[in-house]
């Protein structure tokens, strides 16, 4: 009995032994495959974090660029001018239409002058009559003053003839006046161009009767104009007079036209912020017009060594501007300061060198030090 049970209790202890060796087997292979399964995750996202971000690339290049302000703005004649008339009467002839050139003081419309003329000769006949009235007065004078020496007319009766002659003398100025001003009238009737230009508009017509004021026709100047814009205020403290300007028009592609700055206005427009620049433009051939809409660059200084980038290099991140620049196989976040546009490029005032490579595809993508595959 002893010896069966003996023999029971030694063959379970080596089953449990054996239950006990296997399930230290499974424990450390459980752990090892956990182990496994761990360094293959570190491996995978190492990995992950040294995939390349595939970019484009630019050199940033050193220029000699001269700094200058875009705008865009309005041709204008140089000068316009209203021509009116002085006198009532009826348009006799008028002969220019619109758009004709004029020349300054050629004869552009003439007012029927018969009632002048006579009026001329009313004044004319009058001045005669008041001529001979002063002649008589002054041989009156003369009797009168030799028979007063020797008192053989009185103090009163000299006076009088004093102030008769007087008067006479005034009637003779006023003659001469009105004689002056009929004939100043009756050139009147004949109008002439003040300036050199071309008609923009025409109001009369021959038999018209037209008054003292009546519009007739408008003359603009056209060999010189004047180009109006407006520049914004962040830039009007770099404009002067005399600086460069070019500029394009919409009817005549690819030419270029120049002019100066020769009015800055005193006061900015309250709405837009801006001021009020007029150019002189010489206008050679009279091919621009008045009324055209130009494309302006104004110059504001001399030529300047200066750092560009494309503009699509650039990040914005609220007040700061920032780029990558690419350093080896790994991108580099550089804070900049940028100047002024340069059509499609950016001058580089601050943190950036001529020759040092930015990313100007693909940097939405790119954190400090990631790895970078240059696309070719």
């Amino acid at each position: 009995m002893f010896g069966r049970t003996s023999s029971l209790t030694g063959g379970n202890r080596s089953a449990q032994c054996r239950v006990r060796a296997g399930a230290v087997i499974m424990a450390v292979l459980l752990c090892a495959a956990v182990s496994a399964n761990v360094g293959c995750k570190k491996q995978e996202q190492k990995a992950a974090k040294e995939r390349a971000v595939n970019v484009r690339v630019w050199t940033a290049e050193s220029r000699s660029l001269r700094p200058f302000v875009e705008s865009v703005g309005t041709l204008k004649p140089y000068d316009e001018v209203v021509v009116s008339s002085e006198l009532d009467g009826i348009l006799k002839t008028i002969y220019v239409d619109e758009g004709s050139p004029v020349t300054r003081s050629q004869l552009i419309a003439e007012i029927k002058e018969t009632d002048y003329r006579l009026a001329v000769e009313q004044a004319a006949a009058a001045l005669k009559q008041t001529e001979a009235a002063l002649a008589n007065a002054k041989l009156e004078h003369q009797r009168k003053e030799a028979l007063y020496r020797e008192e053989l007319v009185t103090k009163q009766q000299f006076d009088d003839i004093v102030a008769r002659l007087a008067l006479t003398q005034g009637d003779v100025e006023r003659a001469k006046a009105g004689l002056d001003l009929a004939k100043e009238r009756l050139t009147k009737t004949k109008i002439f161009a003040p300036m050199a230009g071309s008609v923009k508009e025409k109001k009369v017509t021959p038999g018209d009767y037209i008054r003292n004021g009546t519009f007739l026709v408008s003359i603009i100047r056209t060999d010189l104009l004047k180009l109006a814009f407006s520049v914004p205020e962040k830039d009007v403290g770099s404009l002067r007079e005399g600086q460069d300007i070019l500029f394009t028009v919409d009817s005549f592609p690819g030419r270029e036209f120049r002019g100066k700055v020769k009015t800055l206005y005193p006061n900015l427009e309250e709405k837009t912020r801006s001021l009020l620049v007029e150019a002189q433009v010489v206008n050679h051939g009279g091919s621009l017009k008045p009324g055209f809409f130009a494309r302006v660059t104004l110059y504001t200084g001399p030529a300047k060594d200066t750092v560009i980038v494309p503009i699509t290099a650039l990040l914005y991140d609220n007040s700061t501007t920032k780029l990558f620049a690419v350093e080896g196989d790994r991108a580099k976040e550089r804070a900049v300061k940028i100047g002024r546009k340069y059509g499609e490029f950016m001058e580089i005032a601050e943190g950036l060198k001529a020759k040092e490579t930015v990313v100007t595809v693909g940097q939405s993508n790119l954190m400090e030090g990631v790895l970078v595959n240059v696309a070719r």
